[in-house]
């Protein structure tokens, strides 16, 4: 099996490309193997990509643990650039099918090659019960925002963000791994969260600036997150911390988000790179 190995911001994955190889008849299974970095290629997970009935292709994205999740801001950057550089379909503009939905993608195009992509990440799901989380929505549009929660004998304050996949903020004045590595996983696989859940550690730098460190469900601590990205965004606006536009800096680099005040949508830029190909024996 032909594989490719991409990243965006250090978030990586291996890369199927399914218009031109035979669906694997284990994802989930493949997706455990070819991830581990001892005993495979060593990635995050595995991003099929898959024709598609109502887009120019179609994304599907498994976790290192072999879970399915609906959605990953930084591998659909890369299923574009992939899907534009591999001549799957020329377009500066592609439509992505994800368990999002249907997405739209504008690529900056550099030298025949994709470099920078902008994602059009649809509208943030805010309503506690369908994040989903068991938190109390506390807001006005029922949101759960700033909501205290114990975890490992700690109280946070926490707020629920859904971008297709469920994501818990918490703000920090530092960003420490004794706190991060205890925290993370306990709320990865918290009561509250019916899900399993993402979980973002947040450090305002300027209303227009965040730091960030990203707990990923199913694979554990990232280099970046882009769908947790977009929720720092919006979890920023809602719990009056940061601006609408901002840049977040992660482990393996920087992404421009946008939380659109015209159509409620979050707009979210970065690289996408492509680091080798090779065969995999299945």
């Amino acid at each position: 099996m032909r594989f490719t190995k991409m990243h965006g911001c250090g978030n990586d994955y291996i890369y199927v490309d399914c218009f031109r190889e035979p669906m694997p008849r284990d994802p989930a299974g493949l997706s455990r193997a070819i991830s581990d970095r001892h005993f495979g290629v060593g990635a995050d997970g595995l991003i099929l990509i898959c024709p598609s009935e109502r887009a120019d292709a179609r994304m599907r994205m498994f976790n290192a643990d072999g879970s399915e999740a609906e959605m990953c801001g930084n591998g659909i950057r890369c299923v574009a650039k992939y899907v534009y550089d591999h001549g799957l379909v020329r377009k500066p503009t592609l439509a992505v099918e994800t368990g999002r939905g249907v997405l739209k993608l504008d690529l900056e195009i550099r030298g025949g090659a994709v470099r920078l992509v902008r994602v059009d990440m649809g509208e943030p799901i805010l309503e506690a019960r369908r994040v989903p989380t068991t938190l109390p929505g506390n807001a006005a549009n029922g949101a759960a925002v700033n909501v205290p929660l114990e975890i490992a004998g700690q109280m946070m304050a926490v707020t629920c963000v859904s971008m297709g996949n469920p994501h818990c903020v918490t703000y920090v004045d530092e960003i420490t791994d004794v706190q991060f590595l205890s925290v993370g996983p306990r709320a990865e696989k918290h009561p509250a969260f019916p899900n399993r859940t993402n979980v973002e550690f947040v450090r305002i730098n300027r209303p227009d600036d965040v730091t960030m460190r990203v707990w990923e469900r199913g694979s554990g601590e990232t280099l970046a997150c882009g769908t947790g990205a977009c929720a720092v965004a919006v979890a920023g606006v809602l719990t009056g911390r940061t601006a609408r536009t901002i840049t977040a800096r992660l482990t393996g680099g920087d992404l421009q988000l946008e939380w659109s005040a015209n159509d409620n949508h979050v707009y979210m830029t970065g690289p996408a790179v492509e680091v080798f190909s090779g065969e995999w024996p299945e």
